[in-house]
Parts: C-alpha cells; structure tokens; sequence
C-alpha cells in the first residue's frame, strides 16, 4: 500500500483475517451498508471428510470497520456455542 493511500485512507478496507474456534473456522465477510458494516461470516467445519458452511448474516451494522469485525467473530463464537454442529442441519 502506498504511503499516500496509508496517510488518507484510500481504498477500502481488506477483508479481515479468518480464526479457528472450537474447531470451526470463522471467516467474516463483512458487507458495506451505507451506515457502516452489516455482521456476517461464514462458518466452515469438515465433517466426514466434507466441509461444511453455514452463512451467519444479522441486521446490526457498525460504523467501525474494526469493531464490526470483532462483533462478527465475537457473534460466530456464541452461535458455534449455541448449537454446535447443528448448525449445518
């Protein structure tokens, strides 16, 4: 990234990191809304040796980018608590 684009905020936000909870992944894939950042990721998990995805969106959106991607992974964890692998029922 260029020094310019670092000094004025260029461009739009890379796509966050995935992490790894209790053995699934969670991979936000934030959507821009004109107030901010809708929460949504997938959640992935192999399961007899086929992987599974369940798309986790919700109607709360965040101006911060950065705090948007840390309610979206905070969010994941409590539904992966919640219901496990029955999510990909």
């Amino acid at each position: 990234m260029s020094l310019l684009k670092k000094l004025f905020g260029g461009g739009a936000p890379a796509e966050p990191e995935g992490e790894t909870y209790n053995g699934f992944s969670i991979i936000p894939t934030l959507q821009k809304e004109s107030d901010g950042y809708r929460i949504s990721a997938r959640i992935e998990k192999e399961l007899g040796g086929e992987t599974k995805i369940h798309s986790l969106i919700r109607a709360d959106t965040i101006a911060s980018h950065e705090d948007a991607t840390k309610a979206t992974i905070a969010k994941a964890k409590q539904v992966i608590d919640e219901q496990g692998e029955a999510l990909f029922r």
